[in-house]
């Protein structure tokens, strides 16, 4: 006979008392906490700085959209070779690959579009149905099939890795004419790495391949064994420099006072620390 959890909701404890459930009443007590805690204070020196951090912060008006050197040196070089872009996060990567794939679907062609993580993965799908139409979109991950003989396909690398084996077990190639791999740093993780190196082996030298990336460091070495494995040209375009997007990094502390996490020497706020000495005796 199989015995009762007595940890399930509303089932007796050991003196035969139901366990205490949180209900919305308990929500509701701690949002109307939250909403009458009073403004929070600050010295004239610490809303100096919050004004720092906050300024600018906001939609920029609008301007004509001229692209950048090396997006248009990835676009041209793509034509006939594989590429390697590396360059700082917000820089518009993504850009050199949607603007190829608009030409690939205007002459009817194919493309896979990877990346490593399934909520990247529907990003690029939303915004991509929005660019090229829901029609001439698919996606394909562990949770996800829809569409999957659109002419361009958004899934996570695994399946893309899994696409390309199949083909292979039935004497056939994979049908795509183009491969983005997104995050292509991910080729050195130690337990997922593999995929991307056995997608880029599989791969065949008619399908070209643009790889992006914010954070290869030996993009050189990273080509020479691209150009090695598939015996294709490969180009290296690397955009250095600093993230065209500013980030700003800031703690809020339990009292609604927001602090810059670094001050203008570019070492850790020691304002904060007074909310950790606080904040030891609990659990």
């Amino acid at each position: 006979m199989a015995r009762k959890d007595r940890r399930s909701s509303g089932s007796p404890g050991k003196k035969g008392k139901p366990y205490k459930q949180r209900g919305k009443s308990g929500e509701r007590k701690r949002r109307d906490n939250f909403a009458e805690r009073p403004a929070p204070s600050y010295s004239p020196a610490q809303l100096k700085a919050v004004e720092d951090l906050l300024s600018g912060i906001g939609t920029p008006e609008p301007t004509p959209f001229v692209p950048d050197d090396f997006q248009t040196e990835a676009l041209a070089a793509i034509e006939t070779e594989d590429v390697l872009v590396t360059a700082p996060t917000g820089s518009g990567k993504t850009w050199i690959a949607r603007e190829e794939i608009r030409r690939l679907l205007e002459q009817k062609k194919r493309a896979w579009y990877t990346t490593p993580l399934k909520a990247l993965t529907n990003s690029k799908y939303m915004e991509f149905s929005n660019e090229f139409g829901a029609g001439n979109v698919g996606i394909l991950t562990g949770d996800r099939k829809e569409n999957s003989r659109a002419p361009l396909i958004v899934g996570t690398t695994e399946i893309y890795r899994n696409q390309v084996f199949d083909a292979l077990r039935g004497g056939e190639m994979i049908d795509t004419d183009f491969l983005i791999l997104d995050e292509a740093h991910y080729l050195a993780d130690d337990y997922r790495g593999h995929v991307w190196e056995e997608s880029i082996i599989l791969t065949p030298p008619r399908v070209r391949i643009l790889l992006l990336s914010a954070t290869i460091g030996n993009a050189g070495e990273f080509a020479a064994w691209i150009r090695e494995t598939r015996g294709t040209k490969v180009r290296v375009i690397d955009r250095a420099g600093d993230r065209p997007v500013e980030l700003r990094a800031a703690f809020l502390a339990p009292n609604l006072q927001l602090f810059p996490l670094f001050g203008k020497d570019g070492k850790f706020n020691r304002q904060i620390e007074q909310f950790r000495r606080k904040s030891r005796g609990y659990r």
